[in-house]
Parts: C-alpha cells; structure tokens; sequence
C-alpha cells in the first residue's frame, strides 16, 4: 500500500518537476513552445520553420498514438482465450519505412528552402543617414562565404568573455560598450563573434539564432530590426538574451541585449558615449600628471 502510493507521488512530482526547471531556465526566455520571432527576418525564418515541422510531428504523434490505443482497447485480451503470435506484416513494415523516409524528405526540402533568408543577411531598410531606401533584393545563396549585403550595413565585434558581453563599434572612435548593444533600427547589422577565454554563446531570442563564441576564431550572425519595431511613444525597443553555453560559476548571470533606436537617436547616443569617453580619458590624464607632479616634489625635498 504504502509502495504504491509512493510510486504515484513520484510519478505526478515527475511533470512537476520538468515543468519547473523549464520555467527556471534560462533558455525558457526563449519561449516554452516555439522561438520567438518578430524581431529580425532570420527569426522570422526559423520560427516559421519549427512551427512546421511541429504540426506535423503532432499530427504523426496524434496518429500513431491513436491507432496505438484502439489496438489496445480493441485487442485487450480477454480471460480464457489465447492470444494470436504475429511474426510480423512486410507490407506494413515497408509502408511505414517508407513513409517515414518521404516524410524526412520533406523536412529537409523544407529546411532548405528556409534556409538562404535564414543566413543570408537582408539589405537594410535605410541609409547611413536614417533615409528610406528601395528594397531590390537580388537571388543569394547560402555560402561559406557570404557577401556583404548591398546598401549600407554596420558591423559590430561581439567579443565574450567570463562574465560579460563586449561589443566594438565600427568607425575611427574604436567605441566599445558591454551588455548592452544599441543599433539603429531599421539597419542590417552584421555580427564578427569570437571570445577572449572560453567558448561562450551569444543569443538574443527574437532576433534569430545562436552561435558560439570561440577564442581565436570568428564566426558571422546577422540581425535587422524593423522600423516600426519601436513602441508609440517610446524611443527604443529593447531585446534580452543570454549567454547560451555552459562557460563557468557565473554564467547563469552573463546577460545581454540589443537595443533598437531610430538612427537620429542612435546618433545622439553614439556622440554622448564617445564624449564621455574622451571626457574620462582626459580626467586621467589630468589626475596621472597631478600625481607625477606631486611625487615628483615631494622626490625634491
């Protein structure tokens, strides 16, 4: 009495449990069911492509579950009777093999047919002055190699390293931010990820996929936020993530994000920033030579 009923508290903490962790883990910021899409093109791709092949594991699930417990039901064996000793059917033994290999076949055409707007990043919807250009995309394949899309594009090194996201802006002020990435709306941005100490994961949810980050090599993402993507009445949109690779005791809190704005408030922020770099390197310059100056009278006396 007392094993049983143990064995029933068991199996109801199970479910339980699993739902827990999965609420509890960091990559359930990523959607319980599906990944979220919505905030680039590529994700957009992915999500379409989970949610297909869900519909159609769940209709398989569904179906072979189904005809599963008729057979039992149906079959169930009955007191006094002897059961029937089957040694197997080769038609339905063919018939399903062979419906699960067209049914592989038509993961993979699928996949493949996602794929290219999955790599491939898209031209951007403005210019380097926040204008509106025309979108005449031309045929682009997935490659090792991927050209750099037409129009304007920024690219931005995404550097990790225990415990903390590094990001180095393009253009001659070398401008350098961590944990938060800030890019124009609208704007392909393109991604260099490598890692200082050991191999991390940069994901964002809702503007894609993931990719490692690996000391001494550099591997390519791409993201492109959509205009309207902005609330009405705010000046920002604003994407978390998290370091998705196991990379030490703190990785748990290794967070990121990408922050939207339109290109006239990006520019305002990227003038702020780098002034008060500038600013904070000439306070230490002053403060070094006031050091120098007094050790050095004080060398005198």
């Amino acid at each position: 009495m007392s094993e049983g009923r143990n064995r029933r508290r068991l199996l109801l903490a199970l479910p339980l449990a699993l739902v827990a962790a999965l609420l509890a883990a960091p990559a359930a910021r990523a959607g319980l069911l599906f990944p979220e899409s919505g905030g680039s093109p590529n994700a957009d791709s992915i999500h379409t492509l989970y949610v297909m092949v869900f519909i159609l594991a769940l209709f398989i699930f569904v179906g072979v579950e189904g005809a599963l417990l008729w057979a039992l039901f149906r079959f169930k064996a009955k007191k006094g009777a002897t059961a029937a000793q089957i040694h197997g059917n080769t038609k339905l033994e063919v018939g399903w093999t062979v419906g699960a290999f067209l049914i592989l076949i038509f993961i993979t055409a699928f996949t493949f047919i996602q794929l290219p707007s999955i790599k491939n990043p898209k031209p951007s919807l403005i210019d380097a002055d926040g204008n509106q250009v025309s979108q005449v995309e031309g045929a682009q394949f997935a490659a090792t190699n991927q050209s750099v899309p037409k129009g304007d594009t920024m690219t931005i090194e995404v550097n990790g390293q225990q415990y903390v996201w590094r990001y180095l802006y393009p253009g001659q002020d070398q401008l350098l931010t961590y944990t938060d990435m800030v890019v124009p709306v609208g704007m392909t941005v393109l991604l260099d990820i490598t890692a200082d100490d050991v191999v991390h994961s940069w994901w964002i949810p809702k503007l894609g996929g993931k990719m490692d980050a690996v000391p001494g090599y550099t591997n390519k993402l791409w993201f492109r936020i959509p205009p309207d993507a902005i609330p009405e009445g705010q000046k920002q949109v604003v994407y978390t993530g998290q370091c998705a690779e196991l990379c030490g005791r703190n990785h748990a809190n290794m967070y990121g994000r990408v922050i939207g704005m339109k290109m006239e408030d990006y520019k305002a922020w990227y003038a702020e920033k780098v002034q008060q770099v500038k600013t904070a390197e000439t306070d230490v310059s002053e403060q070094q030579k006031e050091l120098t100056e007094q050790q050095s009278q004080g060398d005198g006396e």
